[in-house]
């Protein structure tokens, strides 16, 4: 597939080069503009190439976000990804690393409010950068992988995400609609960056975590 990456911090890089290594081709942006991202995107090989965030939002038949959830303003434009499939790996810090109190909302409802039209799916937004470098393994059944939730309200969406998931070497982990399920995946939650396999995480949820 192609695949739009915005934001090519810990987690936007990471999930690039996993993309990559699937054999997915992938247009990679950040605040900063493709120049300062020409030695990245080298040692990511021929299927990668860096783009302005307008850009790669039109290329990419899949869009993961991964900058700062309190800079609206680094979002691509509403309309390079309305009807696609974008995956929300953001969360609401603060610039001095402090959840944001949205009410009764979530981060991720507040997103596809921001992007009227797109299939929104939260996802990555739980794991630990370092451990989604490491812990892919394609070789191990699903249950004994390790798990990377999702939440939305688009099941098709989700499917596509899930399938990603796998191709990258991890379990796929549906937690609901992009409200509950949105919020099961929140800083502060056990479900948060709290390492497990795929049937440790489904055995958790099914106890009410």
């Amino acid at each position: 597939m192609k695949i739009g990456i915005i934001g090519a911090g810990r987690i936007g890089g990471t999930v690039a080069r996993l993309l990559v290594h699937a054999g997915h081709d992938v247009a990679l942006a950040n605040s900063r503009g493709p120049d300062s991202l020409r030695e990245l995107v080298a040692r990511l090989g021929s299927r990668a190439h860096a783009a302005t965030v307008e850009d790669a939002a039109a290329f990419g038949e899949v869009i993961f976000l991964a900058t700062p959830w309190r800079s609206p303003e680094a979002l691509p434009p509403t309309a390079r990804v309305a009807g696609k499939v974008v995956v929300d790996a953001m969360n609401p810090y603060s610039a001095e690393g402090q959840v944001l109190d949205l009410g009764a909302t979530t981060s991720s409802e507040e997103t596809a409010r921001r992007l009227p039209g797109a299939r929104l799916v939260k996802a990555f937004n739980t794991i630990y950068f370092e451990h989604l470098a490491t812990r892919g393994r394609p070789d191990l059944p699903l249950e004994e992988r390790h798990a990377i939730f999702l939440a939305g309200d688009d099941p098709a969406a989700k499917r596509l995400v899930a399938t990603l998931v796998e191709q990258i070497g991890f379990a796929p982990v549906d937690t609901g609609s992009l409200r509950e399920g949105g919020r099961r995946q929140q800083p502060g939650t056990p479900l948060y960056n709290h390492p497990m396999t795929g049937a440790e995480a489904r055995a958790a949820l099914a106890a009410g975590g």
